[in-house]
């Protein structure tokens, strides 16, 4: 079979199209004929060992996200058949309750072999049917920025209708953010430095815009929008650059989801407010089985369809991590399998 894999030395010039000989089921795992698969912002930092010592050693195959068709299941399997069109779980050690060391001990694409080769096994934990409305690009995208975006809001912010939620962005995990928390009922403020980015993110039910590039002190803004108090709920993507403006939206008693460092990981912000206004700032690393299963029965019970921006050949695996680089995608980058 076909694969892409980081061999020889962590770099992106060692990131190559290689083969594998094909795999086969044991007794409890099913083997995965994949579709499609999609990336993410951790896909950037692999090639160069972004995650250290906690890595899988080489040759690693790439991407944690990806959907594909069962096609061989080993014995003892009871709950896939052949046929099952199934996500692999990004953490495949997770299967439910809260995040501890060993639930967090093995993802895909980074402690274990990832998603982007033609043929993969997994244990029957390990997978989940999707929603049938969705196409496979669609589907791809659900492990991580879709499961990250509902243990966010519906997990560990349990966000209620009324709730004004603001997203940084218009990323993956953004916009599913977006769409989850409108079919939770919340008022969703969307920031971003392009207006034509905001339009679109209008489109797909934000209530409220701000171009963070015009308006630097976006988080006055972002009270105002919400009543004065400030916002429920903010899904936290930038880090460093943007905590700070975050911390003066939030409402006090409110919950920041911290998700991304996108413009750096040092904390510069001031902390007192956190302190003195009891905000919660809660770390989300995607998620685990059960949230899984209960978001994508949200999905399928109300026909949401994720947001795919482009879509790119297996061997074009290099062009998509450099669009997705480039910052210039609303919503999820996908790849052909």
């Amino acid at each position: 079979m076909k694969v892409f894999q980081v061999e020889g030395e962590w770099n992106r010039e060692h990131l190559r199209m290689s083969s594998r000989p094909d795999p086969q089921p044991g007794a409890g795992e099913v083997r995965v004929a994949m579709r499609a698969a999609a990336l993410n912002y951790r896909d950037l930092l692999v090639p160069q060992r972004g995650y250290g010592s906690r890595m899988q050693a080489l040759p690693l195959i790439m991407l944690s996200d990806g959907v594909g068709i069962v096609d061989a299941v080993g014995p003892g399997v009871r709950t896939i058949a052949l046929g099952d069109r199934v996500c692999p779980l990004f953490f495949q050690s997770w299967p439910g309750g809260p995040a501890n060391a060993e639930r967090l001990s093995r993802s895909l694409g980074c402690e274990t072999d990832g998603t982007m080769a033609d043929y993969r096994v997994f244990p029957e934990s390990g997978v989940a049917r999707v929603p049938e409305h969705l196409d496979d690009f669609q589907a791809a995208t659900l492990p991580t920025a879709a499961v990250t975006a509902w243990r966010a809001l519906l997990g560990e912010g349990s966000v209620c209708p009324g709730d004004t939620v603001l997203v940084q962005g218009t990323g993956g995990v953004s916009l599913f953010a977006l769409q989850f928390a409108k079919l939770a009922g919340c008022q969703v403020i969307v920031t971003s430095s392009s207006d034509a980015k905001l339009a679109r993110a209008r489109a797909l039910g934000a209530d409220a815009t701000i171009n963070y590039r015009t308006l630097a002190e976006w988080g006055r803004r972002a009270r105002e929008i919400a009543g004065g108090e400030g916002v429920d709920h903010i899904i936290e993507v930038g880090g460093e650059n943007t905590l700070g403006q975050s911390l003066r939206a939030i409402r006090p008693g409110g919950t920041i989801s911290l998700i991304g460092v996108l413009s750096g990981g040092r904390m510069d912000a001031p902390l007192g407010l956190v302190v003195t206004r009891h905000v919660r700032l809660q770390g989300v690393t995607v998620g685990s089985r059960d949230d899984f299963l209960a978001m994508s029965a949200a999905i399928a019970r109300h026909g949401m369809r994720p947001v795919v921006d482009r879509v790119f050949p297996f061997d074009a695996l290099h062009e998509a991590l450099d669009y997705l680089a480039s910052g210039s995608h609303f919503g999820k980058v996908c790849v052909r399998i």
